[in-house]
Order: structure tokens, then sequence, then C-alpha cells
């Protein structure tokens, strides 16, 4: 238990490691149709106003945070702040990686179930509705079991390999791959008829469709999208070298994060456009979580090349789901082996048996459950909305007023430059600080109080 503690071995692979943090079902599954319900470009601009604004300064002082710290979440603050009570801070993210873990990893496992359709060939020759074949599949008393802990066996076993024979060569190749196909979706998707629509939903915006709710969805997707506040980028940062970058690493991933949002949407938005041109009938892009699940299967469909499609897709879809359920375990692992002295395999085994029970309930909310209610919800949806709504803003605004009143101005801007060793400008470095400890509590507060109230 002695060992030295192990780090990223190059610069590229910890970029695309943050960036598979981020880049997830947040942006394939999440990203569409929470564009769609909002308004389209509006949201779009929004979203990009809000992640420059407030999100980025948050993350990278969460990434600034976790490599000062050196450790685990919980022992993190109390390296940084010792004696003191700012250690929950980190007790706050490795519960809330573990929460979120437990509901996506079912989610993941569904991805997992489409991916075998799509290559066994069952997906397209269904001939019924896909609303049928999804409710089917996720009532079903065990076979969604079996691919909910497939997945969470497989991001298991990627982290039992350690920070850079696991983590860091796996999300070289599966960043590159999910890249390349989500590309080659993009472009079938913009060569069908009628496509052109949906590009323009996505890109011109209507401002009349712009509300206090928009504002808060896009706020609401930069944190969920970027990892802010559950822990990991605070864990990965801290496997990160000493004469790392901060601000231009935390830039170049929230960057990477943002266009693959776009890409995703470009690889759905204008399918659905096109097809229901084709069709006849009013393209749906509100559809909410069913989008992926429900809506596209019909859409691939009815395209030529549309069982390549589907497969090319799906696959996408379950390596972007590995690679944030690759961070979410790393926090809860990470915590295991420093505070509970326990080995990295021993460390992931706990975590499978813990997230992969719950999983198991919050996947059988949907069949045998679908009766039981926490404070009214299904279990799914209890972790969900504890997680989306409560741990995560709480999460952030911890973060941002450590950050921003319990951490030193000196040495805020000390680490940003790497002791004065970068040359980055001396107004930008406070107007990072100044955003995180002044502009950002009083967003996130306020958008966990409509969270909340609503």
């Amino acid at each position: 238990m002695n060992k030295p503690r192990e780090t990223f071995g190059s610069r590229i692979g910890m970029l695309l490691a943050m960036a598979g943090s981020a880049i997830g079902l947040g942006n394939i599954w999440r990203f569409p149709y929470t564009l769609g319900q909002n308004g389209g470009a509006a949201f779009l601009l929004l979203y990009v106003i809000m992640l420059v604004i407030i999100c980025l300064p948050v993350m990278i002082s969460e990434y600034l945070l976790g490599r000062r710290g050196a450790s685990n979440p919980f022992r993190t603050f109390d390296n940084l702040a010792p004696g003191s009570k700012w250690r929950w801070i980190g007790s706050v993210a490795v519960l809330a990686s573990a929460c979120i873990l437990s509901f996506y990893c079912v989610v993941g496992g569904w991805s997992f179930k489409y991916l075998f359709e799509a290559c066994t060939g069952g997906l397209m020759s269904y001939q019924g509705s896909y609303a049928d074949f999804f409710g089917a599949f996720i009532s079903n008393p065990w076979k969604p079991l079996l691919y909910t802990l497939l997945f969470l066996g497989l991001t298991g076993l990627i982290i039992a390999f350690g920070v850079r024979k696991g983590i860091e060569r796996m999300s070289k190749i599966m960043i590159t791959l999910l890249f390349v196909i989500i590309v080659l979706v993009v472009i079938r998707s913009l060569s069908l008829p009628g496509a052109g629509q949906g590009v323009r939903y996505m890109f011109v915006p209507d401002f009349s469709k712009v509300t206090a709710n928009t504002c808060v969805a896009a706020m609401g997707q930069a944190f969920f999208s970027l990892s802010i506040g559950c822990g990991c980028i605070l864990t990965y940062a801290s496997y990160v070298h000493k004469d790392e970058n901060i601000a231009a690493s935390s830039g170049w991933i929230a960057f990477f994060d943002t266009s693959f949002a776009v890409i995703a949407g470009l690889a759905i938005i204008p399918a659905v456009y096109a097809i229901a041109q084709m069709n006849g009938v009013d393209p749906d892009v509100s559809a909410g979580p069913g989008l992926v699940f429900i809506t596209l299967p019909g859409v691939f469909k009815s395209m030529p090349l549309g069982g390549v499609a589907a497969l090319l897709f799906f696959l996408a879809l379950m390596l972007a789901a590995i690679t944030s359920a690759i961070s979410l375990m790393e926090v809860v692992v990470a915590y295991v082996i420093e505070e509970l002295k326990r080995s990295r395999l021993h460390a992931v085994l706990i975590c499978f048996l813990l997230c992969g029970g719950v999983g198991v309930f919050c996947s059988l909310s949907f069949g045998p459950l679908d009766g039981f209610k926490l404070f009214g919800l299904s279990v799914f949806d209890f972790f969900d909305y504890i997680t989306s709504n409560i741990m995560l803003p709480v999460g952030g605004l911890l973060l941002a007023v450590f950050a921003g009143w319990r951490l030193k101005r000196a040495n805020y801007l000390d680490e940003l430059t790497n002791g004065g060793k970068l040359n980055i400008p001396r107004w930008l470095c406070l107007t990072i600080y100044y955003l995180v400890k002044f502009v950002a509590p009083l967003a996130i507060l306020l958008i966990f109080i409509n969270c909340i109230l609503s």
C-alpha cells in the first residue's frame, strides 16, 4: 500500500482521459433531446455562454484543487485545509459519483443491448413499434440486469489495470474510435434529403423561445456534461504532473466536450428532420430520453444503409458511456484504495458490488419494482433527481466557494501559473479567480433553488 501514486504517462493521454470523462451519455443521449426541448440554436448559444462564463472557471478550479491536493476527493480537502470541516466536500463528491454510476450503468446496459441487436440484425428487422421494443426490454425482470452488470463489469475490468495501463490506454483507443464513428454517422445523416432543416434548427436561433428555464437547462446540461461537482475532474487531476498548464488543459477539454455534443446533435437531429419530411410528419426532436432508444431506431430503419448507421451509432453510444463510467468508478475506487487501504482489485470489486447492487434496483424500477416509490419517484428517477438536481449543484457550489473563499488568492494564482513558470496574463488569472469567487456561486445557487422549487 506504500507504492508511489500513479500519474498519467503523457499529456495527450491525460487530455483524452479527461475528455472521456466529459464525453459520455450526457453528449449523445442527453444533449440532443435537451436541445430539442429548449428551442435548438438559442439553447446552444446559451449553453456555450454559460460554459465559458461559469462552468469553465469552476472546472479549472476543480482541476486546480485536484492537482494541488494530489489525492482522492475526501483526502484532497483535508490536505488543502487540514483539520477543517471542508473535507466533507469530498464526501459529497464520492457519494455523488457512486449514485450517478448506480443508475448510469443501467442506461449503459441499454446501449449495450441496442449494440447487440444492431450487430445481430434484430433491431432493424423488428416489425413493431420501437416504443414497445424498448418498453418490453426495460420491463423484463432479468435481461436489463444482465446488460447492466456486463456494462459495469467491463468498466471495472478497465479500471483494474490502473491509471496508465487501464484508464489512459483505453481512453486513447475509445475516444479516437468514438470520434471517427460519430463523424461517419454525421456524414450519413447530413446526406439525407431534408437534413438541412435540422441543421437550421440547431444553428439559427429563435430567441422568442428563450425563457428562464432555458437558461437553467443550459447551465444544468453544461454541469452534467463536464462532470463538474462529482469528483471526476478532481480525481483525474490528482494523477496529473505538476508542470501541466491547468487553464489550457481545461479549455481543451471543454472544447472537445462541446464540439462532440454539437457533432452528436448533427448525427441525430438532421436525420430526424429528414425522415419526418420523407414520411410527411412533424419532426419530434423533443422526445426526451426516448429520442435515442425509441425515435432513432425508427429513423435508422427508414434510411438507406440504416443498419450500418445504427450499428455505428450504438457502438459510439456504448463507448461514450464507458469512458464516463470509468471516471465515475475511479472516484470511488481511489477513495477505497486510499482511505480504506484496499488494493485496486479489491476496490473495484467493492465498487462493483455497491453500485451494481443499487443498479439492480434502478433497473427493476422499470419492471417488477415499478410500483415502488421513493418520495413519489421510481428508484431510477430518484437517483437521477438527487444527483442532477441536488448533489451536482451542491458539489459545484462548495467547490467554487472553497476555491474562491477558502483557498488564498496567492495560492490559486500560483497554481494556475505553475509558480510563475507559465506566461499567463495576470488579468486572465484574476478574471478566472473572481468569476469563481463571485459569479459562479451565485449562478449555481440560483440554479439549485430553481431545481428545488420546480
